[in-house]
């Protein structure tokens, strides 16, 4: 791996290259099943890049935050409409971890 100032390694059309030669199989299915959710169906393109942002955020994969917040714009969102979805994932997130507080209490018992 090269040395950078990143903490993860940069994705290349070298790297993508070699996981696909490592597992073709897998990543055809994978790049099908990619197409097919992200085509317009019930909800459109624009609204799928928006849930993507903000499920990428949620799951913390910068790959898929510099992938999907520029889809998001080229199918029209708006950089308030990104920035907007960021904040319903951070509010999703700090949402389920009070929600878990539930599990704790029960952990702690009746004293």
């Amino acid at each position: 791996m090269e040395q950078n100032n990143e903490m993860y390694p940069k994705a290349t059309a070298e790297s993508a290259k070699k996981k696909a030669e490592l597992a073709p199989e897998q990543i055809e299915t994978w790049r099908k099943f990619s197409h097919s959710v992200f085509n317009r169906g019930v909800l459109d393109k624009k609204t799928k890049q928006l849930i993507a942002v903000a499920v990428a955020h949620v799951t913390q994969c910068p790959y898929c935050i510099k992938g999907h917040v520029p889809q998001a714009m080229k199918e029209g969102a708006t950089k308030a409409e990104i920035m907007e979805a960021i904040w319903v994932a951070a509010e999703m997130r700090a949402g389920a971890a009070y929600a878990h507080a539930n599990i704790a209490l029960e952990a702690m018992g009746d004293e």
